[in-house]
């Protein structure tokens, strides 16, 4: 007798959006957004591909609502609290939760995100800011300034080739492209890294207090 697979058990399941969009996260979070697809979805959740185009209209409509799911999980800024400690938590939440989704930083960065879970995260930023004494022009600015480094610090940390279990070793292996005649700097840093004085990890609190004590309302 053959044993049901998960798909098989999970094909009796009734189709909904919501079960649609929460498996297309975990589809993306296992293989990547680029190998989403309809039909892998589909195959995916043991059911025909064209009974998911009744609850979701394409794949556009598809991606833009997982992206909205993802960012409904970020902790959003209370309006009229410490503006940088709301900023601080929401950074920090931001950062934690696109690291558990690989794929989210690009798609929030390269789509035209508009679904109520962003409208709400974006006003609730902007009302923070302006409640706290920004204009609305400065506020926008200070958003834009902090989501910039959320993604890139994001995406740099996920695609970084060393692992930085292996910052020693790595370390080691290229100091001889780096003689201290010619990279003095470079070459004493990377012998702190060898001698683990310094471990060589960057902080995201680090940069993120950088530019919070680099605000002002005005």
């Amino acid at each position: 007798m053959t044993k049901p697979t998960n798909s098989d058990s999970l094909s009796h399941i009734p189709l909904s959006r919501e079960r649609i969009l929460r498996s297309a996260i975990d589809l993306a979070d296992k293989d990547g957004i680029e190998s989403l697809s309809m039909r892998k979805l589909a195959q995916e959740m043991g059911v025909k591909a064209m009974s998911l185009y009744n609850h979701v209209t394409n794949k556009d409509d598809m991606l833009d609502s997982i992206v909205d799911i993802v960012v409904s999980e970020i902790e959003l800024p209370k309006i009229g609290g410490d503006w940088r400690d709301e900023m601080r938590r929401r950074a920090i939440s931001a950062h934690e939760i696109l690291l558990c989704h690989p794929w989210a930083a690009m798609a929030l960065m390269s789509r035209m995100n508009v679904g109520s879970a962003m409208l709400k995260y974006i006003d609730m930023t902007l009302g923070c800011l302006c409640e706290a004494g920004f204009s609305c022009e400065m506020a926008d600015h200070a958003k834009n300034v902090i989501d910039s480094y959320i993604y890139g610090f994001t995406l740099q940390e996920l695609n970084f080739p060393i692992n930085e279990s292996d910052y020693s070793e790595a370390a080691v292996q290229g100091l001889p492209i780096i003689p201290a005649d010619k990279y003095p700097y470079l070459n004493k840093l990377a012998h702190q890294v060898i001698e683990r004085s310094y471990d060589g990890i960057h902080s995201f609190v680090f940069g993120l207090e950088l530019i919070l004590n680099g605000l002002e309302p005005i």
